[in-house]
């Protein structure tokens, strides 16, 4: 196990301190060069920067996560403010998306505020020129994507994608990435989706500190879980393992910039 891996979605600031030390410590050892580190709100924004001052490998991206309230317009204007004064130092924008599951639970969910707060992250990324990392499952899918095509904005990352082949297609027609997560050792649906996907667009995460099932049932997320999703990944598309880790180590250093 000597190629290198980058997490490309990863919730470092909501691991425990102990945890999240015994990641950044362990990094070189399990050959893990950068962590995408998400934010979920302005709180998570500060301490994700925080954590890349201290340490380089962490990449910060600062956006809100769709599975909770709208913030106010006060929080909101914390938000794009930390966006503004620290935009040299950000990689992305994100995570930011559509409420899938908060709709699942609660059908009469007005959609609209999301869709707003998610153009304004749009129109963000396109004047900032940033990435931009995308909460947006199923359907909600194909509305992210009409956002996205309404500003001809190409540098979208759907993490932990999950959605139908024609908005798979679509996506691809667009040129948008998407990342898988471990679950590929077990779920088919991920594993139909690396069938369909091209490598040349896709990248590898964790989404940690969520949990996995399976040979990771009981265990820590860990960015070097990372390494079994490109075995994962290099069997279902038939190709040689080295290749398939070198492809998606390029394309994520490509698609952030790094």
């Amino acid at each position: 196990m000597t190629q290198r891996i980058i997490d490309a979605h990863i919730h470092l600031d909501m691991y425990s301190d102990e945890a999240r030390e015994q990641i950044l410590k362990e990094l070189e050892t399990f050959h893990i060069d950068h962590l995408i580190s998400v934010s979920n709100h302005a709180t998570s924004a500060r301490t994700n920067l925080k954590l890349a001052h201290q340490d380089q490998r962490v990449k910060p991206a600062i956006g809100f996560h769709p599975e909770q309230e709208l913030p106010n317009e006060q929080e909101l204007q914390q938000l794009f403010s930390l966006i503004d004064r620290h935009k040299e130092n950000i990689t992305a924008i994100g995570e930011v998306g559509l409420p899938y599951y908060l709709r699942k639970e609660d059908p009469s969910l007005n959609l609209q505020p999301y869709m707003d707060l998610l153009e304004s992250f749009v129109q963000l990324a396109v004047k900032l020129n940033k990435p931009l990392i995308l909460h947006a499952i199923y359907e909600d899918a194909d509305l992210a994507c009409d956002v996205l095509e309404n500003y001809d904005f190409h540098k979208a990352h759907f993490h932990w994608f999950k959605g139908s082949s024609p908005t798979i297609q679509r996506m691809i027609n667009n040129q948008y990435f998407i990342s898988v997560t471990p679950d590929c050792l077990y779920e088919s649906e991920i594993q139909q989706l690396i069938k369909e996907y091209p490598l040349r667009l896709m990248m590898v995460e964790t989404d940690g500190p969520w949990p996995f099932e399976g040979v990771f049932k009981d265990e820590l997320t860990h960015p070097k879980m990372i390494h079994k999703s490109v075995v994962t990944i290099s069997k279902v598309k038939g190709m040689a393992l080295d290749e398939v880790h070198y492809q998606l180590y390029q394309n994520t250093i490509r698609f952030f910039g790094d």
